[in-house]
């Protein structure tokens, strides 16, 4: 998960954002090594249990074989047992990685809540003084945004999923009207299955859990102003983006992966802004510099920020709105 590094000093400097200057020793975005102090211990142990999983449940993932071929030849000799058997047997363990992905995205959902709580709290000012006093939970958030990024594109090209998993629905409800004892039921009840089936209908299941879950942050949290929320996404996008764009602070990347890392969290927060903010990532007041953001991405390889391209044209709230600049739209076209 941890991309791999620039040294802490990079940030010492001044990052300028528009006009603004905002003075950082920030963000060990890029470092593998940011530490939590004692402020961050409780809430930072409790995520990296989970950010543990993280990698283990994105190698299952992109292992994700399917079960197309025993399904096809099922549904194709409907009267041959042994096929039936031989499909519901290839079908049984993956529904079982399907239900543990989506149970993670439930602990990431708490994860992610116990974050933004530490981050936007009401102990600093504004956010650039949390993101650089609070670095490792800075870091661990974008970890999460990058865990969640890589999960849906993988997803996205892994149509086995769906169809894996509506033959499971299918073949147990025929099982039960006939009242034959199914192996695996208890794996996934009824109301269960209803849950994860609408899970993995969305495009980009782990983003719209994050999205949904920061839009209930802040609707939980009515004392605190939302901008706590959204001048902490707004930050840690243009960070990424002055990174990305800056051939000084580029140079210094170990590797491709870093360059991919950030790109993912520049993406990740511009959508969960974009929830968030009454009127959205794409208006004339939005805080982030989405024109920048956009042509960062279009200038890398275009088949390794495709998925990314497709996040923002298709995951966004407002990108269709009148009043998004006619500029942004058609550069994402």
């Amino acid at each position: 998960m941890a991309a791999g590094g620039c040294s802490h000093h990079t940030w010492q400097g001044v990052l300028a954002s528009g006009g603004g200057t905002v003075p950082f020793a920030l963000l060990t975005l890029s470092t593998a090594d940011a530490q939590p102090t004692d402020a961050e211990r409780e809430v930072w142990d409790q995520v990296d249990v989970v950010l543990k999983d993280a990698k283990g449940i994105l190698d299952e993932l992109q292992a994700y074989k399917g079960a197309g071929q025993e399904i096809r030849e099922a549904i194709q000799n409907p009267s041959d047992e042994a096929l039936q058997d031989q499909a519901w047997a290839a079908v049984v363990p993956l529904v079982g990685k399907l239900k543990k992905f989506y149970e993670f995205s439930q602990r990431l959902e708490a994860a992610l809540h116990s974050l933004l709580g530490a981050l936007t709290s009401l102990t600093y000012n504004d956010p650039t003084q949390h993101l650089e006093r609070e670095q490792a939970l800075a870091k661990q958030f974008a970890e999460i945004l990058h865990f969640t990024l890589r999960f849906d594109e993988l997803k996205m090209t892994t149509p086995a999923i769906q169809n894996d998993f509506s033959y499971y629905r299918r073949t147990l409800s025929r099982m039960r009207i006939n009242n034959v004892p199914a192996d695996g039921e208890n794996e996934v009840n009824n109301e269960l299955a209803n849950r994860i089936s609408l899970f993995y209908a969305d495009a980009t299941p782990m983003l719209k859990t994050l999205s949904d879950s920061t839009t209930k942050f802040v609707s939980e949290h009515k004392n605190l102003p939302i901008e706590n929320t959204t001048d902490c996404l707004s930050t840690m996008a243009m960070v990424c983006k002055v990174m990305l764009e800056t051939p000084e602070y580029r140079s210094r990347f170990s590797s491709e992966e870093t360059v991919s890392f950030c790109l993912r969290v520049m993406v990740g927060v511009i959508i969960l802004y974009d929830y968030v903010h009454p009127v959205g990532a794409f208006a004339k007041s939005s805080k982030i510099d989405m024109k920048g953001c956009i042509k960062v991405l279009k200038d890398q390889p275009p088949n390794s920020v495709e998925g990314l391209l497709n996040a923002l044209r298709y995951t966004t709230k407002h990108l269709n709105d009148e009043s998004t600049n006619k500029a942004i739209k058609s550069m994402l076209q």
